[in-house]
């Protein structure tokens, strides 16, 4: 069993980045890989190369077939974010844009209807949140981000809804129970990683 884990925030001391390592370090099944898009420069602009491949005129550009060929071969996929407007920085975004696309996470046929290829691939995902927990059920910010990422694209591809785990409060002054909170959701993840097996 393979896992990917995928983040993307500017500052490598970060909470986020940190979170990311954690995890991977956590995660005891099977081979683990941390991509940090920043890091590895990838380029999140959905440009026209990017509209043809989508369109089944040309083939994906070099960069996002790299990207999709690293997702091959895996059963876990993680992202680890902040949440920037209640919802993913465009970083991962883009990176969601640009690989997931027709023709490789789903198939459009006008005759047969879509037909989504991620089956073999659960997403699990931890979004690193400022506000506190009663913020986001208040507003229904943490309902609205899981229906865009869970069911917008998650389902949509037929890949399989893991565990989502936020961290809340990620700004706060106390750093005991910050690292409370950023333990109690690597362990969420990484049980249901490890409890796949």
């Amino acid at each position: 069993m393979q896992t990917l884990i995928v983040t993307a925030h500017p500052d490598q001391d970060s909470l986020t980045i940190g979170i990311a390592r954690q995890l991977r370090r956590a995660v005891r099944t099977g081979g683990v890989a941390l991509v940090d898009l920043v890091a590895e420069g990838f380029d999140p602009r959905f440009g026209a190369a990017d509209r043809d491949a989508y369109r089944g005129a040309a083939d994906a550009p070099d960069d996002v077939l790299r990207e999709q060929r690293r997702l091959d071969d895996v059963d876990h996929l993680v992202l680890v974010f902040p949440v920037y407007w209640w919802s993913m920085p465009a970083l991962l975004k883009g990176w969601i844009d640009r690989v997931f696309i027709n023709g490789w996470a789903f198939d459009i046929d006008p005759a047969g209807g879509t037909r989504r290829n991620l089956g073999s691939l659960t997403v699990h995902l931890l979004p690193v949140a400022g506000d506190a927990a009663g913020t986001y059920d208040r507003h229904g910010y943490e309902q609205a981000l899981r229906t865009q990422i869970e069911h917008g694209i998650v389902d949509y591809c037929g890949a399989q809804r893991g565990a989502t785990a936020f961290v809340y409060e990620s700004e706060r002054d106390d750093a005991e129970a910050r690292g409370a909170a950023v333990d109690d959701a690597v362990a969420r993840i990484v049980g249901a990683i490890d409890g796949a097996d």
